[in-house]
Protein backbone atom coordinates (compact mmCIF):
# COMPACT_ATOMS: atom_id res chain seq x y z
CA UNK A 1 0.00 0.00 0.00
CA UNK A 2 1.60 3.15 -1.31
CA UNK A 3 1.50 5.92 1.06
CA UNK A 4 0.81 9.65 -0.28
CA UNK A 5 3.71 11.98 0.97
CA UNK A 6 3.29 15.79 1.24
CA UNK A 7 4.40 18.44 -0.86
CA UNK A 8 5.78 21.47 -0.40
CA UNK A 9 3.31 24.39 -0.03
CA UNK A 10 2.93 28.11 1.44
CA UNK A 11 -0.31 27.27 3.08
CA UNK A 12 -1.93 30.73 4.33
CA UNK A 13 -1.48 31.50 7.81
CA UNK A 14 -5.03 32.32 8.99
CA UNK A 15 -5.85 28.84 10.29
CA UNK A 16 -4.73 27.80 13.97
CA UNK A 17 -4.21 24.40 12.53
CA UNK A 18 -2.34 24.21 9.32
CA UNK A 19 0.93 22.49 9.32
CA UNK A 20 4.25 24.67 11.12
CA UNK A 21 7.30 24.24 9.54
CA UNK A 22 10.01 25.74 11.66
CA UNK A 23 13.16 27.22 9.70
CA UNK A 24 15.77 29.34 11.77
CA UNK A 25 15.55 31.68 14.26
CA UNK A 26 13.66 34.76 13.30
CA UNK A 27 15.95 36.69 15.21
CA UNK A 28 18.66 35.47 12.65
CA UNK A 29 21.22 34.28 15.97
CA UNK A 30 21.07 30.75 16.59
CA UNK A 31 22.60 32.08 20.18
CA UNK A 32 19.51 33.92 21.08
CA UNK A 33 18.53 37.36 20.51
CA UNK A 34 21.07 40.48 21.21
CA UNK A 35 23.76 37.33 21.01
CA UNK A 36 26.49 38.36 18.29
CA UNK A 37 27.81 35.02 17.02
CA UNK A 38 31.47 34.04 17.24
CA UNK A 39 34.10 35.01 15.32
CA UNK A 40 34.97 33.08 12.17
CA UNK A 41 38.21 31.41 12.51
CA UNK A 42 41.20 32.87 10.40
CA UNK A 43 41.23 31.24 6.80
CA UNK A 44 43.53 28.17 6.87
CA UNK A 45 42.30 27.66 10.69
CA UNK A 46 39.24 26.43 10.15
CA UNK A 47 37.65 24.07 12.66
CA UNK A 48 39.35 21.99 15.26
CA UNK A 49 38.40 18.58 13.08
CA UNK A 50 39.34 19.86 10.19
CA UNK A 51 36.18 19.45 7.66
CA UNK A 52 37.70 21.52 4.41
CA UNK A 53 38.66 24.51 6.14
CA UNK A 54 40.46 23.24 9.32
CA UNK A 55 44.19 23.12 9.95
CA UNK A 56 45.95 22.08 7.24
CA UNK A 57 43.26 21.16 5.40
CA UNK A 58 43.51 23.16 2.92
CA UNK A 59 41.14 25.87 1.90
CA UNK A 60 38.51 28.04 3.36
CA UNK A 61 35.73 26.61 2.63
CA UNK A 62 33.41 24.61 5.07
CA UNK A 63 34.06 26.86 8.19
CA UNK A 64 31.92 24.77 10.47
CA UNK A 65 33.80 22.59 12.95
CA UNK A 66 33.07 19.16 11.22
CA UNK A 67 33.47 20.50 7.57
CA UNK A 68 30.72 21.27 5.15
CA UNK A 69 28.19 24.92 5.68
CA UNK A 70 26.96 23.73 9.09
CA UNK A 71 28.83 22.77 12.12
CA UNK A 72 28.44 19.03 11.68
CA UNK A 73 28.82 19.07 7.69
CA UNK A 74 26.59 20.00 5.12
CA UNK A 75 24.76 22.97 3.39
CA UNK A 76 22.58 24.56 5.94
CA UNK A 77 21.15 22.71 8.76
CA UNK A 78 23.18 21.61 11.75
CA UNK A 79 22.81 18.04 10.96
CA UNK A 80 23.45 18.19 7.25
CA UNK A 81 20.99 18.43 4.26
CA UNK A 82 19.81 20.99 1.94
CA UNK A 83 19.12 24.52 4.36
CA UNK A 84 17.59 26.40 6.41
CA UNK A 85 15.60 23.80 8.98
CA UNK A 86 17.19 22.64 11.99
CA UNK A 87 17.46 19.04 10.55
CA UNK A 88 18.60 20.05 7.14
CA UNK A 89 16.02 20.44 3.91
CA UNK A 90 14.04 23.32 2.92
CA UNK A 91 12.79 24.46 5.40
CA UNK A 92 10.41 22.26 8.11
CA UNK A 93 12.30 20.89 10.89
CA UNK A 94 12.99 17.41 8.75
CA UNK A 95 12.92 19.38 5.52
CA UNK A 96 9.72 21.08 4.74
CA UNK A 97 6.83 18.73 4.56
CA UNK A 98 7.87 15.63 3.25
CA UNK A 99 11.27 14.70 5.33
CA UNK A 100 12.55 12.04 7.15
CA UNK A 101 9.20 12.44 9.47
CA UNK A 102 6.14 13.14 7.44
CA UNK A 103 4.21 13.87 9.82
CA UNK A 104 6.35 17.09 11.19
CA UNK A 105 4.38 20.37 11.67
CA UNK A 106 1.28 18.55 11.74
CA UNK A 107 -1.34 18.49 14.66
CA UNK A 108 -1.79 15.05 16.11
CA UNK A 109 -3.82 12.86 13.65
CA UNK A 110 -7.73 11.91 15.11
CA UNK A 111 -8.06 8.78 17.44
CA UNK A 112 -9.59 6.18 15.55
CA UNK A 113 -12.16 6.09 17.96
CA UNK A 114 -13.41 9.58 17.78
CA UNK A 115 -13.34 8.97 14.17
CA UNK A 116 -15.81 6.60 14.63
CA UNK A 117 -18.20 8.32 17.10
CA UNK A 118 -18.11 11.08 14.91
CA UNK A 119 -19.37 9.26 11.68
CA UNK A 120 -22.13 7.66 14.14
CA UNK A 121 -23.63 11.47 14.71
CA UNK A 122 -23.01 12.31 11.33
CA UNK A 123 -24.91 9.24 9.70
CA UNK A 124 -27.80 10.08 12.65
CA UNK A 125 -28.17 13.38 11.63
CA UNK A 126 -28.82 12.35 8.11
CA UNK A 127 -30.63 9.21 8.48
CA UNK A 128 -33.01 10.91 10.88
CA UNK A 129 -34.89 13.30 8.82
CA UNK A 130 -34.80 11.05 5.53
CA UNK A 131 -36.75 8.75 7.75
CA UNK A 132 -39.17 10.54 7.58
CA UNK A 133 -39.06 11.90 4.33
CA UNK A 134 -39.23 8.21 3.07
CA UNK A 135 -42.86 7.95 4.34
CA UNK A 136 -44.60 9.44 1.20
CA UNK A 137 -42.32 6.86 -1.20
CA UNK A 138 -43.65 3.61 0.74
CA UNK A 139 -40.32 2.22 1.62
CA UNK A 140 -41.74 1.24 4.80
CA UNK A 141 -44.14 -0.86 2.92
CA UNK A 142 -45.11 -4.47 4.00
CA UNK A 143 -46.33 -7.06 1.38
CA UNK A 144 -49.31 -8.59 2.48
CA UNK A 145 -52.17 -10.39 0.84
CA UNK A 146 -52.48 -13.02 -2.27
CA UNK A 147 -49.92 -13.17 -5.05
CA UNK A 148 -51.88 -10.61 -7.02
CA UNK A 149 -51.13 -7.83 -5.15
CA UNK A 150 -47.31 -8.69 -4.99
CA UNK A 151 -46.93 -7.33 -8.19
CA UNK A 152 -48.89 -3.88 -7.39
CA UNK A 153 -46.64 -3.43 -4.37
CA UNK A 154 -43.64 -4.26 -5.95
CA UNK A 155 -44.10 -1.33 -8.97
CA UNK A 156 -45.32 0.89 -6.48
CA UNK A 157 -42.64 0.89 -4.14
CA UNK A 158 -39.50 0.29 -6.92
CA UNK A 159 -39.84 3.71 -8.44
CA UNK A 160 -40.28 5.30 -5.09
CA UNK A 161 -37.34 3.70 -3.49
CA UNK A 162 -34.94 4.45 -6.70
CA UNK A 163 -36.06 8.17 -6.14
CA UNK A 164 -35.49 7.67 -2.52
CA UNK A 165 -32.46 6.37 -3.18
CA UNK A 166 -31.12 9.35 -5.33
CA UNK A 167 -32.47 11.68 -2.30
CA UNK A 168 -30.45 9.74 0.25
CA UNK A 169 -27.49 10.22 -2.12
CA UNK A 170 -27.73 13.99 -2.56
CA UNK A 171 -27.99 14.20 1.64
CA UNK A 172 -25.45 12.41 2.38
CA UNK A 173 -22.54 13.55 -0.15
CA UNK A 174 -24.38 17.06 -0.15
CA UNK A 175 -24.09 17.17 3.60
CA UNK A 176 -19.96 16.00 3.57
CA UNK A 177 -19.18 18.02 0.87
CA UNK A 178 -20.42 21.20 2.25
CA UNK A 179 -19.43 21.08 5.50
CA UNK A 180 -15.96 19.81 4.86
CA UNK A 181 -14.90 22.31 2.57
CA UNK A 182 -16.36 24.98 4.70
CA UNK A 183 -14.07 24.71 7.63
CA UNK A 184 -13.32 20.85 7.31
CA UNK A 185 -15.48 19.70 9.89
CA UNK A 186 -18.77 17.91 10.14
CA UNK A 187 -21.00 18.35 12.98
CA UNK A 188 -19.55 14.63 14.36
CA UNK A 189 -16.28 16.14 13.99
CA UNK A 190 -17.15 19.32 15.24
CA UNK A 191 -18.35 17.57 18.69
CA UNK A 192 -15.54 14.81 18.94
CA UNK A 193 -12.65 18.10 18.19
CA UNK A 194 -11.88 16.66 14.46
CA UNK A 195 -10.99 18.13 11.09
CA UNK A 196 -10.15 17.18 8.12
CA UNK A 197 -7.20 18.47 6.16
CA UNK A 198 -5.19 18.37 3.43
CA UNK A 199 -2.16 16.09 3.26
CA UNK A 200 0.13 18.99 1.55
CA UNK A 201 -0.37 21.97 3.95
CA UNK A 202 -2.73 20.86 6.40
CA UNK A 203 -5.51 23.79 4.98
CA UNK A 204 -9.24 23.24 4.78
CA UNK A 205 -10.28 20.87 1.74
CA UNK A 206 -11.00 22.86 -1.30
CA UNK A 207 -14.76 22.05 -2.84
CA UNK A 208 -13.58 19.19 -5.48
CA UNK A 209 -11.27 17.54 -2.98
CA UNK A 210 -14.40 17.46 -0.32
CA UNK A 211 -16.53 16.21 -3.02
CA UNK A 212 -13.95 13.29 -4.04
CA UNK A 213 -14.06 12.47 -0.25
CA UNK A 214 -17.91 12.43 0.12
CA UNK A 215 -18.38 10.16 -3.01
CA UNK A 216 -16.13 7.71 -2.14
CA UNK A 217 -17.71 7.70 1.32
CA UNK A 218 -20.90 7.66 1.01
CA UNK A 219 -22.02 6.04 -2.84
CA UNK A 220 -20.48 2.49 -2.46
CA UNK A 221 -22.52 2.46 1.19
CA UNK A 222 -25.72 4.00 -0.38
CA UNK A 223 -25.35 1.83 -3.75
CA UNK A 224 -24.43 -1.80 -3.34
CA UNK A 225 -22.61 -2.18 -0.05
CA UNK A 226 -24.49 -1.13 3.24
CA UNK A 227 -22.08 -3.13 5.54
CA UNK A 228 -19.04 -3.69 3.90
CA UNK A 229 -17.77 -0.86 2.33
CA UNK A 230 -17.86 1.06 6.04
CA UNK A 231 -15.97 -1.69 7.61
CA UNK A 232 -13.32 -1.70 4.68
CA UNK A 233 -12.49 1.81 5.39
CA UNK A 234 -12.18 1.05 8.90
CA UNK A 235 -10.19 -1.59 8.61
CA UNK A 236 -8.15 0.85 6.59
CA UNK A 237 -7.88 3.46 9.09
CA UNK A 238 -7.30 1.07 11.49
CA UNK A 239 -3.58 -0.45 9.70
CA UNK A 240 -3.27 2.61 7.11
CA UNK A 241 0.77 3.70 8.35
CA UNK A 242 1.44 6.72 8.60
CA UNK A 243 -1.58 8.82 8.44
CA UNK A 244 -4.58 6.64 8.93
CA UNK A 245 -5.91 7.30 6.14
CA UNK A 246 -9.16 5.40 4.76
CA UNK A 247 -9.67 4.99 0.65
CA UNK A 248 -11.75 8.62 0.90
CA UNK A 249 -8.79 10.24 2.35
CA UNK A 250 -6.25 8.96 -0.27
CA UNK A 251 -8.42 10.15 -3.21
CA UNK A 252 -9.00 13.61 -1.96
CA UNK A 253 -5.16 13.40 -0.35
CA UNK A 254 -6.42 14.21 3.09
CA UNK A 255 -6.10 13.41 6.95
CA UNK A 256 -8.22 13.79 9.71
CA UNK A 257 -6.46 15.90 12.51
CA UNK A 258 -7.17 16.71 16.41
CA UNK A 259 -8.25 20.30 16.72
CA UNK A 260 -7.34 19.99 20.62
CA UNK A 261 -3.94 19.35 21.82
Amino acid sequence: MSNDQPTPGQPPEDDPFLKKPQGPPSSGSPYGEGTPPPSAPPPGAGGPYDGGGGAGGGGAQGGGPYGGGGPYGGGGGPYGGGGGGPYGGTGGPYGGYGGSDPLAGMPPLAPSGKRILARVIDWFIIFVPLAVIGIPFDIYQKVSGDSDDLGDVWQASSGGQWLFQLISIVAYVGYDTLMTKRNGQTLGKRLMGLRVAMLNDGSVPPTNASLVRALVLWLPTLICCACLWPLLLLILILVDKPYKQGLHDKAARTVVVSTTQ
